[in-house]
């Protein structure tokens, strides 16, 4: 290396060969900063070889080393300064003359949807930096690009991924404003494409073969790929342990190339020989945990060492290409997957021109929380550090950069920007840490390059790092307290000081009203009828913070069921500090709405259609699925005899091969070869009158008791979701009595739950007296408990309390559980199918021990979709309340204009939610659902068949 003394100023603009412009420069200045720069390399050197020496220096060396290391300092920081002062005047002297305008940033999302949480970030990001963003899905479908194209007229173009090729046919790369920033380069996008086979592109057009790098030749398939990670044999007692056996993903940003500048982020994608799937962790962390301190540090200066190496072949390759004008500010993120197969020196095995996560579960969104955390930290180093020129330098360009004055340090408008942006990235606090250049690289031996200038940055950076270090191994030491203090504040040591949420990730991704911000705490959300699940996970900003969904010890990350109609969702960032109990500290609410099954309302021609099962679940395998034309019966209706009596749903549609064409208000429920009478109130009130209804099962036996309740006394004045025993008295004028018993209760421990068996006899108790007649009537059965034994049991309590004369009705089994919902059960579709046979077998007991029976199974397997709200999926009824001057009308007739192509039940809400006249408010409630309309209505028929007696 040359050392430039006194004379290196004259001899930086007599050298032709100089990367510097060759103009009359005033001497102080630029021999100032030539004497700084070589005083800073001469004493880094010897600073360096010092520490890699590692033994104790004596008393005076370590004076005379602190004092060169002290004159190195001030030296470089005079150099940096003048940079600084450079750049200050030339934003005066610019935005003196015009302001500086606006800053647009655009947005191109190719088939990103607009709800997707990477095109959030960057909005949310952008317009806190002070951006005006512009979105569009093409550089060709942008009208601020067409109206602005070939002008300043934005300052960042940001094209996701699907949207680069369009950016690379539309954006003249070599024409680009000093201050327009694009997430691509153009050279890297073209060297690791792939070249047919997985082959990366720069090596067909230069001569490298693979021993040549540290690299893989077919490393660049365009499609993920499972790698196989090498299995560690069994070593021999007393043998040293196999070394490091992972796959790595990294990722690299690349801000120049020529020269070539890249940062390593601190996040890694870890995937072991011992694990499945990756997972994410901090790289220092890692190789610490695997290598231990000293290891460690080599391994992560021979990762660095072999992806420079790599990069610097694509440079050298693409020289000849790209060597007119380039975008100064243009960055480009890649993802390294490093192989370690036992040595602390990787190999290349794939590069991906994006940020790739395939190593990681989709369930979880690791993928994607990791991605936004890269590319917010990105944003925030690049756009922070970026120096933002008003376009007018174009027009005195001349002059900008120039020599001129006292300040003649001679640098191209390029290079001033490209080493002032270097130099901040450098003191800048992120979660990136140097690449390249590397502080071992070795400056060239003629004259003073940009990237001569680079590498002594970044030394003089690193030798700041260290000079409170008296050598390599305490440095490490302190690395690996400060790694440790930092896997402590990961595990969320210390109190939740930031208790707000970064983003809501949620699949499908839900449109949230208004957009996800962190300070607003209530949103809104729309799905469609299809959606019967959503998973969401919150990721808070602070990892001291917990978040749970809807309770306090509820967990992180859920899969919902979605009913039809309106649910929230709960999210509570707590401080868990106190493991007793935490501590709420903030509560988002995400109010969901799924809309009802598309309809189109019924005309002049239809056809009737029907169907038993839907073909998204084959409980029936032998049995059609979807729609079908219906063939009805021939012969005149009569009565039903029973309420289990086979069936199926008719609806009305214009073609019964498209089911979007059917005007679902209007379907109902068809019994083969009859018909379910149905009870008017009069009538009703008249069956029900002296007789007491007596219902013991779960929460869908309680949605037909409230049913039961409103139809007799037009009004539900009381609802509570009850999980013990109720008795009503005042139904029907005080003629009729209901009571209620829940079973099974679940959520006590199995030796503190009452059996069937006392439950049934504290409910008779609670009821008492009672007739042992028809004028008694208990209605027993549950989503998937009950079973042929609890009948018998049935058998023999009525026979002992005298009461067998009773009139006994078992609701069957019906559908739930078949969604794959976190903390619950979910019956996979043996298990349903099996529920079914086991449906049969309770009807046919039921009808040995003389009992009435509903078959609700085969009336909710169809419309499984249509479940309200609850995690089980298993309601197809829910309460709302209103206010009302009187009650309802009774909207019986509403069944009869349903069916009238046959007699069926409509599955339409019995009490119709007409124009009600204000007047003072009556609370009164009302029991929503079409499905649990149909089945309550047959228990009624069963009640009631024409007269009582």
């Amino acid at each position: 290396m040359r050392c430039l003394l006194a004379s290196a100023g004259g001899r930086l603009l007599r050298d032709s060969g100089m990367l510097l412009r060759r103009r009359s420069c005033s001497g102080p200045l630029l021999l100032l900063l030539g004497v700084a720069v070589c005083l800073f390399y001469q004493t880094l050197m010897v600073a360096r070889n010092r520490l890699r020496s590692g033994h104790q220096l004596p008393a005076a060396d370590v004076r005379s080393r602190k004092s060169s290391d002290q004159v190195l300092v001030e030296k470089t920081r005079r150099f940096i300064s003048i940079l600084e002062t450079l750049q200050r005047e030339t934003q005066v002297q610019v935005w003196s003359q015009k302001p500086p305008r606006r800053r647009w940033a655009v947005v191109l999302t190719g088939r990103h949807l607009v709800s997707d949480t990477e095109v959030q970030l960057y909005q949310q990001v952008l317009q806190q930096m002070g951006y005006e963003v512009q979105m569009s899905r093409y550089a060709e479908t942008s009208s601020f690009l067409r109206t602005n194209q070939g002008v300043s007229g934005w300052s960042l173009l940001l094209c996701l991924s699907s949207s680069e090729r369009s950016c690379l046919r539309r954006i003249s790369f070599a024409n680009l404003q000093p201050h327009q920033t694009v997430n691509l380069i153009p050279g890297l996008m073209e060297a690791f494409s792939d070249a047919g086979g997985g082959l990366c592109h720069f090596y067909v057009h230069s001569h490298l073969t693979g021993s040549d790098l540290p690299m893989k030749p077919y490393s660049c398939a365009s499609t993920g790929q499972k790698l196989q990670i090498p299995q560690d044999s069994r070593s021999p007692v007393g043998a040293a342990p196999p070394g490091l056996l992972a796959v790595v993903n990294v990722y690299v940003l690349v801000t120049s190339v020529r020269p070539l500048t890249s940062f390593l982020h601190d996040i890694s994608v870890v995937t072991t020989n011992r694990e499945v799937k990756g997972q994410p962790t901090k790289l220092r962390d890692f190789l610490l945990q695997q290598l231990g301190p000293m290891s460690s540090h080599q391994a992560l200066r021979q990762m660095k060492q072999v992806i420079g190496e790599v990069l610097q072949a694509v440079v050298s390759t693409d020289a000849k290409k790209q060597a007119g004008n380039r975008c100064v500010l243009c960055y480009q993120l890649l993802t390294f997957a490093l192989l370690f197969s036992g040595s602390i020196t990787p190999v290349v095995v794939q590069v991906d021109t994006d940020l790739t996560f395939s190593a990681l579960s989709e369930d979880s969104f690791d993928g994607q929380i990791t991605k936004d955390l890269i590319l917010e930290d990105t944003l925030h180093f690049l756009l922070t550090t970026h120096t933002h020129l008003s376009s007018e330098t174009q027009t005195e360009g001349r002059q900008y950069g120039g020599c001129r004055g006292t300040h003649g340090l001679c640098l191209s408008k390029d290079e001033f920007l490209l080493l002032l942006q270097f130099q901040r990235q450098m003191t800048m606090p992120s979660a990136f840490q140097l690449l390249y250049p590397s502080t071992s690289s070795c400056s060239t031996s003629g004259p003073l390059s940009v990237s001569d200038l680079l590498i002594r940055i970044s030394r003089y950076y690193e030798l700041q790092r260290n000079l409170s270090s008296s050598d390599e191994t305490e440095a490490l030491a302190n690395q690996e307290s400060a790694v440790s203090s930092s896997q402590e504040g990961a595990a969320g040591k210390g109190p939740c000081v930031d208790p707000h949420l970064r983003q809501i990730y949620t699949d499908p991704p839900l449109t949230l009203t208004p957009p996800f911000n962190p300070w607003v705490k209530e949103y809104h959300a729309e799905v469609t009828f299809d959606t019967v699940t959503v998973r969401i996970r919150p990721e808070p900003f602070s990892s001291a913070c917990r978040v749970h969904l809807d309770e306090h010890r509820g967990p992180r990350m859920a899969n919902y069921p979605v009913g039809l109609g309106n649910s929230r969702i709960s999210i509570l960032v707590t401080d868990d500090a106190d493991r007793h109990e935490p501590v709420v500290m903030t509560i988002y609410t995400v109010h969901m709405y799924r809309e009802s099954r598309p309809s189109l309302p019924m005309f002049g021609d239809h056809v009737i259609c029907s169907f038993v099962q839907d073909c998204g679940l084959l409980v029936r395998p032998s049995r059609s699925c979807g729609l079908q034309p219906f063939i009805g019966s021939q012969s005149p209706l009569r009565t039903c005899s029973s309420g289990h009596v086979s069936g199926q749903w008719v609806v009305p549609c214009l073609s019964c091969s498209d089911n979007r064409t059917c005007d679902w208000r209007e379907v109902a429920w068809q019994p083969d070869g009859c018909y379910h009478l149905l009870v008017d109130r009069p009538l009703l009130q008249d069956c029900m009158t002296d007789r007491k209804v007596l219902f013991i099962g779960d929460s869908t036996n309680r949605g037909m008791m409230y049913f039961l309740m409103e139809r007799v006394n037009s009004s539900l004045e009381d609802w509570g979701k009850a999980h013990d025993t109720l008795v009503y008295g005042n139904l029907n004028g005080g003629r009729t009595l209901v009571s209620y018993s829940y079973y099974p209760q679940f959520w006590l421990e199995k030796k503190q739950r009452p059996t069937f068996r006392q439950a049934l006899l504290q409910l008779l108790d609670r009821s008492r007296p009672l007739a042992n007649s028809n004028l008694t009537v208990l209605v027993v059965g549950g989503v998937q408990w009950l079973n042929t034994n609890h009948l018998s049991t049935v058998r023999e309590v009525l026979d002992r309390e005298s009461l067998s004369n009773i009139l006994v009705v078992v609701k069957s089994l019906g559908m739930g559980f078949h969604l794959p919902v976190d903390g619950i059960r979910s019956l996979s579709l043996r298990e349903i199918q099996d529920l079914d046979k086991e449906n049969n077998n309770i009807i046919s007991a039921a009808e040995h021990h003389g009992y009435e029976a509903i078959d609700t199974f085969s009336v909710t397997m169809g419309r499984y979709k249509e479940f309200l709200q609850g995690r089980c999926a298993c309601h197809f009824h829910e309460v709302e309340k209103f206010c009302s001057s009187r009650p309802p009308d009774d909207t019986t007739s509403t069944t009869n204009r349903t069916c009238s192509f046959r007699p069926g039940l409509s599955s339409q809400s019995a009490v119709q939610d007409k124009d009600r006249e204000a007047g003072p408010d009556a609370l009164t409630y009302h029991v929503r659902g079409p499905v649990n309309q149909v089945y309550s209505e047959i228990l009624l028929s069963r009640l009631c068949p024409k007269t009582r007696n």
